[in-house]
């Protein structure tokens, strides 16, 4: 089943996400978070923080998997995914950070790594509920339009676009890293709840796609319909080239 919620602002965003996290965390304190980065989840991290700095979350036994990192680049780098969530999250919530995986960006072999990440989640007992954004071109993850999408974690080519969009975050275009690890179709496929958040107007194309309930290599995420229990937070820029009668049947 997917479900829709159209929402006023960011902030509606963040506050209905971070309910639906910790609903996760307080039915099993054990529980497997998929997280992602990138500027859409920000402010729900931001309102996980803050429920925990007022007592009401603890994830002190939590463990987490991320969704994917960029080949090759140092976990210390600030602008690798593990930087990222470190200074998003991490460290202003009690988490055991050995408790917290993200793909590694300097693996001698990404190929061997990619394996083990597979493992990895199979032998924390799966995904509880995974947070994605969404590309402007349908990607999720580093999941790209192509004619055909891996199914499990692996080592993949940066489009143009995914990296034209993402040298906002570095010095320039030339920085961003042309490769990236990243769960697959299938990896996300697997988890057992979903909960995607897209904002403004450069995600409606990408939106529209997914919510026609098509499948097509040519938007990954609109793959999303396969799974049972999918949530799409958005704001109304982001559902702008949907009609009404869509809107209202999965809202």
């Amino acid at each position: 089943m997917m479900r829709l919620i159209v929402c006023d602002n960011q902030q509606e965003i963040a506050s209905l996400g971070a309910d639906m996290i910790a609903e996760v965390v307080k039915a099993n304190p054990k529980a497997v978070l998929g997280l992602a980065t990138g500027s859409s989840p920000v402010p729900m991290y931001g309102e996980l923080v803050r429920r925990y700095r007022a007592g009401e979350l603890d994830f002190s036994t939590v463990r987490s998997v991320n969704l994917d990192e960029y080949y090759p680049l140092a976990p210390d780098n600030d602008q690798s995914y593990r930087y990222f969530m470190n200074h998003q999250l991490f460290d202003h919530i009690n988490i055991d950070k050995s408790n917290t995986n993200v793909p590694d960006g300097l693996a001698s072999d990404p190929v061997a790594a990619c394996a083990a990440y597979e493992e990895l989640i199979r032998n924390l007992g799966g995904i509880d509920i995974q947070v994605l954004g969404i590309g402007g071109n349908g990607h999720i993850g580093f999941n790209e339009p192509a004619d055909a999408l891996d199914p499990l974690t692996h080592l993949t080519d940066l489009t143009e676009d995914t990296i034209r969009a993402n040298s906002r975050f570095f010095e320039s275009e030339a920085d961003v890293p042309r490769h990236a690890l990243t769960m697959g179709i299938g990896s996300i496929l697997s988890a057992r709840r979903i909960m995607l958040i897209a904002t403004g107007e450069a995600k409606a194309k990408a939106i529209a796609t997914v919510l026609s309930g098509k499948l097509t290599t040519a938007s990954p995420a609109s793959m999303l319909n396969l799974h049972g229990d999918v949530t799409i937070l958005c704001d109304r820029a982001a559902v702008s080239l949907c009609d009404e009668a869509t809107i209202a049947a999965l809202s």
